[in-house]
C-alpha cells in the first residue's frame, strides 16, 4: 500500500482536470475510501482558501481497478461569498466509476452549538490491533493498510443502545505523522471513514456470507481533527435488507469532540454457493 501522502498526491493534467496514481493493492477493484479522498482533493484544489469543505455525497457506479490510474474531472457549480459547490466525476477508461458533489464553506460564522456525546469505552491502548486477531474477512483488507492502526473494541466493554439493531466501535489513527495541514487531514479521513464501517451492517450476522461494496457514501466535517491522532468510530447499522446494508458513524476524537459523521449504504448479497 502506498503512502497516504502518494494517495492523495493527484497531478495536475489541465483546467480542473486531475490525475490520481494506481496505488498497489492485493484487491483487484479499487478501494473506495481512496477514490472519495482522491475525489476530495481534486475538488478542493478548485476551491478558493478561504472555504473548507463541510460535507460531501458520493456514488460508487462502477468497481476501479486498482491497477490503473483515475482521472478526476470537476465541475465549478457555484462560488458564493459564503459556500462553493464542486462535482467531480471519476473516470478510468472513459468510464465514470464514482461521482460526488462537495460543499465548502467559511470557517468563521457563528451559530448555536451543541453535540452528541462520547460513549465510554475502553481507551485505545486497552484495545487489541485488529491484526492480531484470525479475522479471514478482514485479512486481505487490514494487510492493505498497514499504515493504519485500527482496533475493534470488543462489546462486552461498553454500554449497548438497546434500540440499534447492530452496533460497532473502533478506534482508528494514521501511524505515520502527518503535515500539518486541515485539508490533508480531511482529505484523509474520507479515506478512512470507508474502513470498518459496512461491516457494521454484519454484526448480528457473524456466519452470513455476503459480497460486500459500498453504494453511496456521505459525510459531514464538523470540527477541526487530526487524522494522525486516535479517533473514535462509533457506528451503527440501522437497517439491513433486500441486499443492501445501511450504516451510520460518528467520530469522535479522544477528547469526546464529535468532528465528522458518516453515512454509507453498501451491498450485502448473499453469496451463491454455485457462483
Amino acid at each position: 500500500m502506498s503512502d497516504i501522502r502518494e494517495v492523495l498526491d493527484l497531478e495536475a493534467v489541465d483546467a480542473d482536470i486531475f490525475r490520481g496514481r494506481a496505488v498497489p493493492s492485493k484487491h483487484k477493484r479499487t478501494f473506495g475510501g481512496q477514490v472519495a479522498a482522491q475525489a476530495l482533493v481534486a475538488a478542493t484544489k478548485t476551491v478558493s482558501a478561504d472555504k473548507q469543505v463541510h460535507s460531501l455525497h458520493g456514488y460508487f457506479i462502477r468497481g476501479g481497478k486498482s491497477a490503473e490510474p483515475t482521472v478526476f474531472l470537476v465541475d465549478r457549480l457555484r462560488d458564493g461569498r459564503s459556500f462553493a459547490t464542486r462535482q467531480v466525476r471519476a473516470v478510468q477508461n472513459g468510464e465514470t466509476i464514482f461521482s460526488m458533489q462537495a460543499s465548502f464553506h467559511i470557517p468563521d460564522d457563528v451559530g448555536p452549538e451543541h453535540a452528541d456525546r462520547m460513549r465510554d469505552v475502553p481507551a485505545p491502548e486497552e484495545v487489541v490491533d485488529e491484526r492480531a486477531l484470525p479475522r479471514p474477512g478482514t485479512r486481505a483488507l487490514l494487510d492493505d493498510w498497514v499504515d493504519w492502526d485500527v482496533r475493534v473494541i470488543d462489546p462486552a466493554y461498553y454500554e449497548k443502545n438497546p434500540y440499534t439493531a447492530s452496533q460497532q466501535m473502533v478506534w482508528f489513527r494514521s501511524t505515520k505523522a502527518l503535515p500539518d495541514d486541515d485539508t490533508f487531514h480531511v482529505c484523509t479521513l474520507a479515506y478512512m471513514s470507508d474502513m470498518t464501517l459496512l461491516y457494521s451492517s454484519l454484526v448480528p450476522h457473524p456466519e452470513h456470507k455476503v459480497q460486500m461494496a459500498s453504494l453511496d457514501h456521505a459525510m459531514w466535517f464538523l470540527r477541526p481533527f487530526r487524522a494522525d491522532e486516535w479517533l473514535l468510530y462509533d457506528q451503527i447499522s440501522p437497517s439491513a435488507a433486500g441486499g443492501r446494508g445501511l450504516t451510520h458513524g460518528r467520530i469522535f476524537n479522544r477528547d469526546g469532540d464529535l468532528v465528522a459523521v458518516v453515512i454509507q449504504e453498501g451491498l450485502t448479497r448473499t453469496l451463491d454457493p454455485d457462483k
